[in-house]
């Protein structure tokens, strides 16, 4: 039977994910996309051969004729479309964050507790790309010994707004690094402190992070928003026996005038192109099965970032290390 899908946004991330539905999922349909800009969303439906096009996400998530739904509308609008597709009983793959505040998280965690099953997939995509899992199999298959440190860097070209901050840099993009590391390592945060360099002409500085897991690892996160080459992702896994890094995903070289060069990706679209689309393959078979796919993250992990985040905006504000206090992991996300 074929999975009928509604999109909620239709900006960059939305059209992308009405791309993967219409030409990466068989078994799957494009049945609408939604936006409040109804053009917009006509526009996006037109382009991927969605069923219909509307603007009132709410409706769209009670429609009979749509059986679960992706969440890529703003920020704000995560935590409520999520808690509408619980209430109507659908899958939803919802993404990042699922929101910057834990207690609006566990709100939504309370929601599928009630409910007694799990209906949010979370999309924190980088635990479907290539790398990550070869990192958390290297570290699990014992390949590494004992895991003692994680270095992560998260570059972007510029900011995404002229009022971007150091605070937003750790709520908005460092999510990510919060996510996976915790993934790969498989274990959870104790403390975080935060640091900005003190000289910069740019609008927003660097952000670098130094974590310490419950495990006793140590974890470096720097976040700089205005790396101005290009778009950047490396990650190193220290143990006591080896290490794994990351390698730069460069498809061709030019050889010219002595010299060697490779490019950068612009954004993250290209970079995780495959990761999205495991992604969104896993996604399918939880509405297909209800099995819970074993690599995604869930409402619990997006409570766990947006803890994380904050504690490391309040370390950044007060120049100190700040605990990492969570609730008790619920049994429903065992």
């Amino acid at each position: 039977m074929t999975v009928r899908i509604a999109v909620i946004g239709a900006g960059l991330m939305g059209a992308d994910h009405a791309k993967i539905v219409a030409e990466d999922l068989p078994g799957a349909a494009l049945q609408v996309v939604c936006d409040m800009d109804g053009a917009r969303a006509r526009k996006v439906a037109d382009t991927h051969g969605a069923a219909d096009a509307a603007s009132d996400a709410e409706a769209v998530v009670a429609r009979a004729d749509v059986d679960a739904v992706i969440v890529a509308s703003p920020d704000f609008t995560h935590a409520p479309l999520s808690l509408a597709c619980i209430r109507a009983g659908k899958r939803v793959l919802c993404e990042k964050p699922l929101s910057q505040s834990p207690a609006e998280c566990r709100q939504v965690m309370e929601a599928e507790e009630a409910a007694g099953a799990r209906f949010v997939q979370l999309g924190f995509m980088r635990r479907y790309d290539q790398a990550y899992v070869e990192m958390r199999e290297a570290l699990a298959g014992g390949k590494l010994g004992r895991a003692l440190m994680m270095h992560n860097f998260h570059r972007n070209v510029a900011t995404p707004a002229a009022d971007f901050t150091g605070a937003m840099a750790i709520t908005n993009s460092a999510p990510h690094e919060f996510d996976v590391v915790r993934h790969v390592l498989g274990t959870e945060y104790a403390t975080i402190s935060a640091w900005q360099p003190k000289r910069s002409d740019a609008v927003v500085a660097p952000v670098v992070m130094v974590l310490e897991t419950v495990a006793g690892q140590v974890v470096t996160v720097e976040i700089n928003n205005n790396a101005a080459y290009g778009y950047d992702v490396r990650a190193e896994l220290v143990g006591e026996q080896a290490s794994i890094a990351m390698n730069q995903v460069a498809y061709t070289r030019i050889d010219r005038d002595l010299r060697q060069a490779t490019g950068y990706d612009a954004d993250w679209r290209s970079r995780y192109a495959e990761a999205y689309r495991r992604q969104n393959r896993a996604f399918l078979h939880f509405i297909e099965t209800g099995a819970y796919p074993a690599l995604a993250a869930s409402s619990w992990d997006g409570y766990c970032a947006a803890v994380v985040a904050e504690a490391g905006v309040r370390a950044l504000n007060e120049g100190r290390r700040v605990p990492v206090e969570m609730i008790a992991r619920p049994e429903l996300y065992a």
